[in-house]
């Protein structure tokens, strides 16, 4: 697998603002890890970077999906694997920052998910 850093934890612990600083002094792109991040007008209570902070670093994965999609980490897995790979052909880093585990671990580990849980 293609290498990636991360920056993980609990939700309003800071990571977004660490992120975005981390990012530039390596040169990264922020793959949101994030599970109600990814959803479009999820911003009360997700702590989901400001308007700022995406314009001053690169960001994937926010507001990509409607709140009545159903989401599969088996989905989810391979959207923030294809943004992996696109920001490591350009000579980024990618780096992951979020809370939620199992999207982590769905990056990062050989998880495979079953035929039904893909779209």
């Amino acid at each position: 697998m293609t290498r990636v850093a991360a920056i993980v934890g609990p939700t309003a612990a800071g990571k977004s603002e660490v992120a975005v600083e981390v990012a530039i002094a390596l040169g990264a792109e922020i793959i949101s890890i994030d599970s109600m991040q990814t959803y479009v007008g999820m911003d009360i209570g997700t702590a989901k970077p400001t308007a700022v902070m995406q314009e001053r670093v690169a960001h994937h994965l926010l507001d990509r999906w409607p709140p009545w999609h159903d989401l599969t980490v088996a989905e989810f897995q391979r959207a923030a694997r294809e943004a992996v790979t696109d920001i490591s052909a350009r000579g980024r880093l990618p780096l992951l920052v979020g809370g939620s585990g199992l999207y982590f671990r769905s990056v990062v580990d050989d998880l495979d998910f079953p035929l039904a849980l893909r779209r």
